[in-house]
């Protein structure tokens, strides 16, 4: 017998095997709780079996944290002024910046955008994320990031680059750089 409830991240089934005991299985997102009418259970979330009582049992479901983003949309930097202002507010605010230093013809710049939203979801309070154009911004500011390939993510701290990665690659390969670069410097 199997039910399934209003929450269709919970299901609820019975299992008979040879013995005729019922055994309960209760499946979630995330992980599984199977267990005899004995009245314990194992709980497998962390690969650790430890027993529970059934009286003990609560049914969670895996649900995302929604108080946290899942994307945060980079804010585009279009002259100097405009980095010398996000530069002032970042200093005083003691939070570094990230720059992704793109280009609408380049392929790997358009792939690995979305990719570097998320990575700004998961750094929302400690880091901000911002973009820049390199074909519809002064060529003085792609002079002044020192920018020769695309795509190019800088770290800027406290008015200057201290980090920057190269992105010719994988783009899982180079959030994991871009991750690494922010948490040696945060």
């Amino acid at each position: 017998m199997s039910v399934l409830a209003a929450n269709s991240h919970i299901l609820y089934r019975e299992v008979y095997q040879r013995d005729q005991q019922p055994q309960y299985l209760l499946s979630s997102g995330s992980f599984l709780l199977w267990g005899r009418s004995s009245g314990c259970w194992a709980d497998r979330r962390n690969r650790d079996c430890k027993k529970i009582l059934r009286r003990d049992i609560r049914v969670d479901a895996f649900w995302p944290d929604l108080s946290r983003p899942t994307t945060v949309e980079m804010e585009p930097i279009n002259d100097c002024d405009h980095l010398d202002q996000i530069l002032l507010h970042a200093k005083q605010l003691s939070q570094p910046i990230v720059i992704d230093w793109m280009a609408a013809w380049c392929r790997k710049c358009i792939y690995l955008k979305p990719k570097l939203e998320k990575l700004a979801a998961e750094y929302d309070t400690k880091s901000k994320f911002y973009y820049v154009d390199v074909n519809k911004v002064p060529q003085a500011l792609v002079k002044r990031g020192n920018v020769s390939k695309m795509p190019t993510i800088q770290l800027w701290i406290d008015g200057e680059m201290k980090a920057e990665v190269i992105g010719g690659h994988k783009a899982w390969l180079v959030i994991d750089e871009v991750r690494e670069m922010i948490q040696k410097f945060v």
